[in-house]
């Protein structure tokens, strides 16, 4: 009698469980499918989106708009001349719209807000001068109207109070210091952050330069903006060249770093009508891994296209420099026959470009580079010189 008492008690206690289990997994639900009612507000529209799935944009009467994020955040956009909806600010995190004197800790998103003229909303940078690839931002630092506010984990707190920094927009390296977030909203700075990086198709990454739009009252600017990266795309989609190709670089230690079978660059590269020569690295959200020389070589070296990553280590303008790195690069086919080619320094800023990239690296598997010069690519010297030029 007694066992089967503590039966149903224990069994009573697993249903509770997943019960809990259960709510806590609806509560979940990042972007709800039907607008919310605000107080004194009329709903008018759900903003459209292509590619994007990681955010979503409802506008209402009296230029307010609800902006839902991945991680389930709710900010509501209010004009700076209106009354914020009562109740409100329980319920939602606050941005005061066209916003201004802004902190950006999320570099890539620098790119979306230079596309649409709004670079001077930025006030504050988390990256030093001489690391931005971007003209504008390296231009406005070295003038002084941006103003390094230290790196995301380590933000000048006494600099963005004293100068009214109203809003963070951080990327998701803030959740790795959850401490500076709120520290950051207790000093009664909004944060923002960015969840571009989540986005399965590469162009759903472009697409985030709507939610900028919002915040600095050029929708207009930012649609078109998207839809010229867009449309890029769509002139080349469903074209398989069949090349293949390998995207790397070469780390200190003499390893190669490609990238995995779910990175948004091996997408692009798919996009664009070629083929990641290396099959089932990873799955979707992973970016790169690092393996031996040797083994990397088994397979790269049979690949068409080689394309070695500047980010971390720097432009190469010859293959003698690229062969340097290793010795076992000169046996590779696309070395040989002409085919090695880098990214430029700015790529990976870049973000809202994404159609750009996307385009050039159709126009180098499909031999077409003279009529079509790439934005982010350049073709690697045959031999060359051992110094960069």
């Amino acid at each position: 009698m007694i066992k089967n008492k503590n039966s149903v008690i224990f069994m009573t206690l697993i249903f509770i469980v997943l019960i809990f289990l259960f709510i806590g997994c609806e509560e979940k639900e990042s972007i709800p499918d039907k607008p919310a009612e605000i107080s004194g507000l009329e709903f008018e529209e759900r903003v459209p989106l292509q590619y994007a799935n990681q955010f979503a944009i409802d506008r209402y009467s009296g230029g307010c708009s609800a902006i839902y994020a991945a991680d389930g955040s709710k900010y509501l956009l209010v004009p700076e001349s209106a009354d914020i909806p009562e109740k409100s600010e329980s319920q939602w995190k606050i941005i005061r719209t066209p916003v201004s004197d802004v902190y950006m800790a999320a570099t890539a998103v620098m790119s979306s807000f230079d596309s649409i003229g709004a670079g001077r909303a930025i006030k504050f940078s988390g990256t030093k001068a001489e690391n931005w690839y971007i003209e504008y931002a390296k231009n406005a630092m070295e003038n002084g109207e941006m103003l390094y506010a230290g790196k995301y984990s380590e933000p000048d707190y006494e600099m963005l109070v004293s100068k009214n920094c109203p809003l963070a927009v951080e990327s998701t390296m803030i959740e790795h210091t959850p401490e500076v977030k709120e520290k950051l909203e207790e000093l009664g700075i909004t944060v923002f952050i960015d969840y571009s990086s989540y986005e399965q198709h590469p162009l759903g990454r472009s697409e985030w330069v709507k939610v900028y739009g919002e915040m600095l009252g050029k929708q207009a600017e930012a649609e078109n903006v998207f839809n010229e990266q867009a449309n890029k795309f769509e002139t080349i989609k469903n074209i398989n060249t069949e090349k293949t190709v390998v995207f790397f670089y070469i780390n200190q230690a003499g390893q190669a770093v490609t990238r995995k079978s779910g990175d948004y660059i091996t997408k692009m590269i798919t996009l664009a009508g070629g083929k990641n020569i290396f099959k089932n690295l990873g799955g979707e959200g992973t970016s790169a891994v690092t393996m031996e020389m040797e083994k990397f070589y088994a397979t790269a070296k049979d690949a068409d296209i080689i394309i070695y990553n500047s980010t971390i280590d720097g432009e190469v303008k010859s293959t003698n420099q690229l062969i340097e790195k290793n010795n076992l690069l000169a046996d590779f086919k696309a070395v040989k026959e002409g085919n090695a080619w880098c990214t430029k320094n700015n790529f990976f800023q870049e973000t809202m470009r994404t159609g750009d990239f996307i385009s050039d690296l159709h126009s180098v598997f499909t031999e077409t580079t003279d009529k079509n010069p790439p934005v982010f690519l350049y073709r690697l010297e045959s031999g060359g010189n051992d110094e960069l030029s």
